[in-house]
């Protein structure tokens, strides 16, 4: 009798804890991303955090996780898709993988300027492919810019594209861009970001190709000694909410997370245009 008691007690102390939660009217959601803490985009999801607390009045509480400890960029977008990660912010290189129109931004040289760019974000064209994956559980909230992408590398420069022949280049896990590397010569080698510090030291590959931010705050200048600026992509990072998560949103707290993407987007684009500028 006593544990049959106790039994009752526990299921009702639970559902007392359960309903203090609901009445609180507190929704927490997370974001995992693969960028270490010092990462100008990393700095924008602080601050949608901290914007949608504010316009929430406290009531959308957003924690950000960095550095692949919630998995690997893939690995987010498919906690996404079932519910298990509200967040998280990816390459639009690895993103093509779950949703093909994507492609077009690992595409070399399809801006004429970074004006350009900025009204392809910013515009139509940009909002259109925000809402695109809303079939694969995946909705786009805004893009970071993640400037142009250059080749780095261990033992030479790369001024050519015959100065990739016989080597090893890490890639996202993106198709078009394993194609485009292939086709300039190069091997590429798709490696998560996280696992790249090593594969260099350990020569598992030869180089990679990134924008400066990264390659400075990464450290990875400590083994490739040689950046050559081709500027040969410029594919921008998205950040992605799950549609089971965003579909269990009230109308008010959707347009708090929209307006607070909107926002980090904005203190982003400038944030991360001056630290490019000044390395």
């Amino acid at each position: 009798m006593k544990k049959l008691y106790k039994i009752f007690l526990i299921l009702f102390l639970s559902l007392a804890f359960l309903s203090c939660g609901k009445v609180t009217g507190v929704k927490k959601l997370k974001i995992g991303h693969g960028l270490d803490q010092s990462h100008p985009v990393h700095k924008a999801m602080l601050y949608l955090a901290e914007r949608a607390k504010e316009k929430s009045n406290g009531t959308l509480q957003i924690s950000v996780y960095p550095s692949q400890q919630l998995g690997t960029e893939r690995e987010c977008l498919e906690l996404l898709q079932i519910g298990s990660l509200a967040m998280t912010k990816v390459s639009c290189s690895v993103i093509e993988g779950f949703v093909p129109i994507f492609k077009v931004f690992s595409l070399p040289y399809i801006f004429r300027s970074e004006e350009h760019k900025f009204n392809v974000f910013e515009g139509e064209v940009g909002r259109d492919l925000l809402l695109s994956p809303q079939k694969y559980w995946l909705r786009g909230l805004c893009f970071y810019d993640a400037g142009s992408r250059s080749f780095y590398t261990k033992d030479k420069p790369i001024n050519t594209p015959a100065d990739l022949t016989g080597l090893k280049i890490r890639t996202q896990e993106s198709a078009t861009s394993v194609k485009l590397v292939n086709a300039l010569g190069g091997s590429a080698t798709p490696i998560s970001w996280g696992e790249l510090y090593t594969a260099l030291q350990q020569g598992v590959v030869d180089g990679a190709e990134n924008n400066p931010p990264s390659f400075y705050l990464s450290r990875h200048y400590e083994v490739c000694k040689y950046y050559s600026i081709d500027e040969h992509t410029s594919v921008p990072d998205v950040l992605v909410i799950s549609t089971v998560v965003w579909n269990d949103l009230t109308e008010q707290e959707q347009k708090w997370i929209q307006e607070a993407a909107d926002e980090s987007y904005l203190y982003q684009k400038s944030y991360g245009k001056n630290l490019q500028w000044n390395l």
